[in-house]
Protein backbone atom coordinates (compact mmCIF):
# COMPACT_ATOMS: atom_id res chain seq x y z
CA UNK A 1 0.00 0.00 0.00
CA UNK A 2 0.99 3.69 -0.64
CA UNK A 3 1.89 6.10 1.30
CA UNK A 4 -1.24 8.28 2.87
CA UNK A 5 -0.59 11.28 1.07
CA UNK A 6 0.21 9.28 -2.33
CA UNK A 7 -3.17 7.75 -1.88
CA UNK A 8 -5.02 11.40 -1.37
CA UNK A 9 -3.51 12.31 -4.60
CA UNK A 10 -4.44 9.46 -6.33
CA UNK A 11 -7.74 9.38 -5.00
CA UNK A 12 -8.13 13.08 -6.20
CA UNK A 13 -6.86 12.01 -9.66
CA UNK A 14 -9.07 9.32 -9.93
CA UNK A 15 -12.01 9.92 -9.06
CA UNK A 16 -12.67 14.05 -9.16
CA UNK A 17 -10.02 14.97 -12.18
CA UNK A 18 -10.52 11.92 -14.77
CA UNK A 19 -14.34 12.79 -14.16
CA UNK A 20 -13.38 16.25 -14.78
CA UNK A 21 -11.63 15.89 -18.22
CA UNK A 22 -14.37 13.90 -19.29
CA UNK A 23 -17.10 15.84 -18.84
CA UNK A 24 -15.22 19.01 -20.09
CA UNK A 25 -12.68 17.62 -22.88
CA UNK A 26 -13.54 13.80 -23.98
CA UNK A 27 -16.33 14.01 -27.03
CA UNK A 28 -20.09 12.22 -25.82
CA UNK A 29 -19.73 9.44 -28.02
CA UNK A 30 -15.90 8.57 -26.56
CA UNK A 31 -17.62 8.09 -23.07
CA UNK A 32 -17.94 4.05 -23.29
CA UNK A 33 -14.35 3.66 -24.74
CA UNK A 34 -13.53 6.03 -21.24
CA UNK A 35 -15.00 3.56 -19.18
CA UNK A 36 -13.44 0.24 -20.36
CA UNK A 37 -9.73 2.49 -20.10
CA UNK A 38 -10.98 3.33 -16.69
CA UNK A 39 -12.19 -0.05 -15.62
CA UNK A 40 -8.90 -1.38 -16.54
CA UNK A 41 -7.00 0.94 -14.29
CA UNK A 42 -9.08 0.55 -11.93
CA UNK A 43 -9.01 -3.38 -11.88
CA UNK A 44 -4.79 -3.07 -11.81
CA UNK A 45 -5.02 -0.77 -8.80
CA UNK A 46 -7.16 -3.23 -7.04
CA UNK A 47 -4.82 -6.10 -7.91
CA UNK A 48 -1.50 -3.69 -6.93
CA UNK A 49 -3.16 -2.91 -3.73
CA UNK A 50 -3.21 -6.76 -2.58
CA UNK A 51 -5.88 -8.16 0.11
CA UNK A 52 -8.82 -8.08 -1.92
CA UNK A 53 -10.71 -11.50 -1.71
CA UNK A 54 -11.29 -11.70 -5.83
CA UNK A 55 -13.32 -14.88 -4.83
CA UNK A 56 -15.75 -12.02 -3.14
CA UNK A 57 -16.63 -10.84 -6.13
CA UNK A 58 -19.24 -13.92 -7.20
CA UNK A 59 -20.08 -14.10 -3.17
CA UNK A 60 -21.79 -12.60 -0.81
CA UNK A 61 -24.71 -12.67 1.34
CA UNK A 62 -28.09 -12.57 -0.21
CA UNK A 63 -29.69 -9.40 -0.01
CA UNK A 64 -33.22 -9.37 1.18
CA UNK A 65 -35.90 -9.37 -2.11
CA UNK A 66 -38.05 -6.52 -0.28
CA UNK A 67 -34.93 -4.72 -0.80
CA UNK A 68 -34.33 -5.61 -4.63
CA UNK A 69 -38.06 -4.99 -4.82
CA UNK A 70 -38.04 -1.63 -3.17
CA UNK A 71 -35.49 -0.48 -5.04
CA UNK A 72 -36.90 -1.18 -8.51
CA UNK A 73 -40.21 -0.05 -7.14
CA UNK A 74 -38.67 3.79 -6.14
CA UNK A 75 -36.52 3.90 -9.56
CA UNK A 76 -39.99 2.84 -11.33
CA UNK A 77 -41.88 5.51 -9.88
CA UNK A 78 -39.18 8.16 -9.82
CA UNK A 79 -38.63 7.89 -13.48
CA UNK A 80 -42.30 8.34 -14.36
CA UNK A 81 -42.70 11.02 -12.18
CA UNK A 82 -39.69 12.83 -13.53
CA UNK A 83 -40.42 12.25 -17.70
CA UNK A 84 -44.07 12.85 -16.85
CA UNK A 85 -42.79 16.71 -15.36
CA UNK A 86 -40.36 17.60 -17.46
CA UNK A 87 -40.14 15.03 -20.95
CA UNK A 88 -43.89 13.60 -21.14
CA UNK A 89 -42.54 12.43 -24.82
CA UNK A 90 -40.20 10.32 -23.49
CA UNK A 91 -42.44 8.39 -21.13
CA UNK A 92 -41.99 4.46 -21.69
CA UNK A 93 -40.82 5.86 -25.31
CA UNK A 94 -39.13 3.12 -26.09
CA UNK A 95 -41.08 0.13 -25.13
CA UNK A 96 -43.71 1.44 -27.06
CA UNK A 97 -41.51 1.96 -30.33
CA UNK A 98 -38.38 -0.22 -29.98
CA UNK A 99 -39.06 -2.96 -27.66
CA UNK A 100 -36.65 -5.41 -29.23
CA UNK A 101 -33.86 -2.80 -28.60
CA UNK A 102 -34.57 -2.26 -24.88
CA UNK A 103 -34.02 -6.01 -24.70
CA UNK A 104 -31.00 -5.30 -25.93
CA UNK A 105 -30.38 -2.80 -23.49
CA UNK A 106 -31.21 -5.52 -20.60
CA UNK A 107 -28.97 -7.46 -21.79
CA UNK A 108 -26.12 -5.79 -22.23
CA UNK A 109 -26.38 -2.58 -19.66
CA UNK A 110 -25.71 -5.13 -16.86
CA UNK A 111 -22.48 -6.15 -18.14
CA UNK A 112 -21.00 -3.22 -19.97
CA UNK A 113 -21.75 -0.40 -17.37
CA UNK A 114 -23.36 -1.50 -14.91
CA UNK A 115 -20.51 -4.17 -13.97
CA UNK A 116 -17.59 -1.84 -14.50
CA UNK A 117 -18.87 1.26 -12.74
CA UNK A 118 -19.15 -0.99 -9.76
CA UNK A 119 -15.76 -2.13 -9.93
CA UNK A 120 -14.48 0.96 -9.90
CA UNK A 121 -17.05 2.75 -7.23
CA UNK A 122 -17.28 -0.08 -4.68
CA UNK A 123 -14.51 -2.66 -4.17
CA UNK A 124 -11.56 -0.54 -5.63
CA UNK A 125 -13.16 2.82 -3.46
CA UNK A 126 -13.62 0.69 -0.32
CA UNK A 127 -10.78 -1.30 -0.30
CA UNK A 128 -7.89 0.83 -1.58
CA UNK A 129 -9.19 4.14 -0.23
CA UNK A 130 -11.19 3.02 2.58
CA UNK A 131 -8.63 4.41 4.93
CA UNK A 132 -8.63 8.10 3.38
CA UNK A 133 -12.52 7.81 5.04
CA UNK A 134 -14.71 8.30 7.78
CA UNK A 135 -16.52 5.73 9.27
CA UNK A 136 -20.25 4.20 8.78
CA UNK A 137 -22.61 6.61 7.03
CA UNK A 138 -20.53 8.79 6.27
CA UNK A 139 -18.09 6.83 4.17
CA UNK A 140 -21.53 5.86 2.25
CA UNK A 141 -21.99 9.84 1.92
CA UNK A 142 -18.99 10.44 0.09
CA UNK A 143 -19.23 7.52 -1.79
CA UNK A 144 -22.26 8.43 -3.21
CA UNK A 145 -21.32 11.79 -3.87
CA UNK A 146 -18.19 10.27 -5.89
CA UNK A 147 -20.43 8.02 -7.60
CA UNK A 148 -22.56 11.58 -8.95
CA UNK A 149 -20.01 13.82 -9.66
CA UNK A 150 -18.58 11.05 -12.14
CA UNK A 151 -21.84 11.28 -14.18
CA UNK A 152 -21.11 15.00 -14.54
CA UNK A 153 -20.14 14.36 -18.45
CA UNK A 154 -23.97 14.19 -18.64
CA UNK A 155 -24.53 18.00 -17.44
CA UNK A 156 -27.52 17.37 -16.02
CA UNK A 157 -28.98 17.74 -12.21
CA UNK A 158 -31.38 14.76 -12.67
CA UNK A 159 -28.63 12.61 -13.31
CA UNK A 160 -26.91 13.91 -10.61
CA UNK A 161 -29.76 13.72 -8.53
CA UNK A 162 -30.43 10.43 -8.94
CA UNK A 163 -26.91 9.03 -9.39
CA UNK A 164 -26.37 10.41 -5.60
CA UNK A 165 -29.69 8.45 -4.09
CA UNK A 166 -28.40 5.25 -6.19
CA UNK A 167 -25.02 5.58 -5.15
CA UNK A 168 -25.90 5.98 -1.64
CA UNK A 169 -27.83 2.36 -2.02
CA UNK A 170 -25.27 0.54 -4.09
CA UNK A 171 -22.44 1.54 -1.73
CA UNK A 172 -24.98 0.45 1.24
CA UNK A 173 -25.74 -2.87 -0.09
CA UNK A 174 -21.88 -3.49 -1.21
CA UNK A 175 -20.68 -3.13 2.44
CA UNK A 176 -24.26 -5.01 3.71
CA UNK A 177 -24.01 -8.02 1.02
CA UNK A 178 -20.75 -7.57 -1.00
CA UNK A 179 -20.47 -7.15 -4.56
CA UNK A 180 -22.57 -9.53 -6.06
CA UNK A 181 -25.35 -7.58 -4.13
CA UNK A 182 -24.66 -4.47 -5.35
CA UNK A 183 -24.20 -5.06 -9.21
CA UNK A 184 -27.39 -6.60 -9.42
CA UNK A 185 -29.29 -3.26 -7.87
CA UNK A 186 -27.38 -1.05 -10.07
CA UNK A 187 -28.30 -3.57 -13.39
CA UNK A 188 -32.01 -3.82 -11.74
CA UNK A 189 -32.26 0.24 -11.08
CA UNK A 190 -30.54 1.05 -14.91
CA UNK A 191 -32.73 -1.35 -16.93
CA UNK A 192 -35.79 -0.04 -14.95
CA UNK A 193 -34.61 3.72 -16.15
CA UNK A 194 -34.32 2.52 -19.35
CA UNK A 195 -37.79 0.80 -20.12
CA UNK A 196 -39.20 4.03 -18.31
CA UNK A 197 -37.61 6.38 -20.85
CA UNK A 198 -35.04 7.77 -18.52
CA UNK A 199 -32.69 7.02 -21.32
CA UNK A 200 -33.39 10.48 -22.44
CA UNK A 201 -30.93 11.76 -19.85
CA UNK A 202 -28.50 8.90 -19.54
CA UNK A 203 -27.66 8.45 -22.67
CA UNK A 204 -24.57 9.97 -23.88
CA UNK A 205 -25.99 11.34 -27.63
CA UNK A 206 -28.22 13.45 -26.19
CA UNK A 207 -25.26 15.35 -24.00
CA UNK A 208 -25.32 18.93 -24.74
CA UNK A 209 -22.15 20.79 -22.76
CA UNK A 210 -23.65 24.06 -21.27
CA UNK A 211 -20.73 25.78 -22.88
Amino acid sequence: MRPRPWLAVEFAALYIGAPLAIAFLLPPHRMFTALFLFSIAGLLLLWRTGGFQWRNLIRGRRMPWWEVLGIAVATLGAGVVILSLSRPEALFAMLRARPEFLLLIWCFYPILSALPQELIFRPLFFHRYGALMPSGKAAIAVNAAIFSFAHLMYWSWVVSAMTFVGGWFFARAYLRHGFPAAWMLHAVAGNILFAVGMGYYFYSGNVVRPF
